[in-house]
């Protein structure tokens, strides 16, 4: 038996850092994001014998574990998102799963999110009592927080788990809205926007640690008031047609982010957005909580073309998408 998944990752369009605990359930956060055509692909090859062996392949890292049992699977650095979906979904046939994401690793687009929710719907899919896509998003967000202890907003398993342009909410728990945008919007809007990658992959650990102790620090508190109030904003942007105000709207969002730590930015990121600026974009912002990664940058009228190559002629690599309105699939394979 073979299956397969993919799930997308995702663009932050704004509100982001506002579904980080504890602001998430203390004041109650919201983002705007879209799932975009860039995934990550599992595969699961069922083993013919009776061993109960399991095999993780990553392709994007070119490294691999092999255990006789699945209880033999320890975390130690590498591959441990998928170790801990295996361990938690108790799968008990052998087994060898492949995993490979289209988006760099690091890139602020919700890539772990990503492979987190790809796998764990797989493994569901084995069982009888398969997990709803609002399910598997709560458990890839779990595993990370529980098994590996590592500190995770909620908008991205969500995101790639149900797919499309959705408004969230956070509180104690994740209230997704799917937004309803006119066709010629959207169309717009994918033809409008450059999405880049700076080449560095970015690292998020002081600035996640400065957004859970807001209230020690006026500046990070007001922008994240500052940034759920533009969530709002982007949604009546988005499915009211302002198109004028959504490269506001970004800009402004990258104003609040760059309150949270120096490492938000650098030199590199702001010559990027210097030179993006200058040459047509109305706004842009960075993905993620920033620090490298990638930017998105939406462009006045027909000068898209002019952004990417300025960008590209800095260094920038330029990643071509369009919107994903699926979310985690799941299918079987000859």
């Amino acid at each position: 038996m073979i299956l397969r998944s993919r799930a997308p990752v995702r663009v932050d369009f704004a509100g982001g850092g506002t579904d980080l605990s504890p602001f998430a359930e203390e004041v109650g956060g919201a983002v705007v994001n879209a799932t975009i055509n860039r995934y990550t692909y599992c595969t699961l090859h069922r083993r013919d014998d009776d061993s109960e062996a399991v095999k993780i392949i990553s392709q994007d890292f070119d490294t691999s574990v092999e255990v006789t049992h699945w209880r033999e699977l320890e975390y130690d650095g590498h591959l441990d998102l998928i170790k801990a979906a295996i361990k938690r979904l108790k799968i008990d046939f052998g087994m060898d799963i492949l995993t490979r994401c289209d988006a760099p690793p690091g890139s602020g687009l919700g890539t772990s999110a990503s492979v987190g929710v790809a796998l764990i719907g797989l493994l569901s899919y084995t069982k009888e009592d398969k997990l709803t896509k609002p399910e598997v998003a709560e458990l890839a967000q779990k595993l990370e927080i529980e098994e590996l202890d590592i500190v995770v907003g909620k908008q991205d398993q969500y995101a790639a788990s149900i797919g499309g342009f959705n408004y969230m909410e956070f509180e104690d728990v994740v209230i997704p809205h799917q937004l309803k945008i006119k066709d010629e919007v959207l169309y717009d809007l994918e033809k409008h926007l450059v999405l880049c990658y700076t080449g560095k992959s970015r690292l998020s650990g002081d600035i996640v640690s400065n957004l859970q102790s807001y209230k020690e620090r006026t500046e990070i508190s007001e922008s994240l008031y500052k940034l759920k109030e533009l969530a709002g904003d982007m949604r009546e942007a988005l499915t009211e047609g302002k198109s004028d105000r959504i490269g506001e709207i970004l800009l402004e969002n990258w104003e609040c982010q760059k309150m949270w730590d120096t490492s938000v930015t650098n030199d590199y990121i702001d010559y990027l957005f210097k030179a993006a600026l200058k040459n047509g974009a109305l706004g842009g912002k960075g993905c993620g909580a920033g620090g490298g990664g990638c930017l998105l940058f939406y462009c006045d009228s027909d000068r898209e073309d002019d952004v990417r190559k300025v960008l590209e002629s800095a260094g920038a690599r330029i990643i071509d998408f369009n919107f994903d309105f699926r979310g985690l699939q799941i299918w079987s394979a000859s």
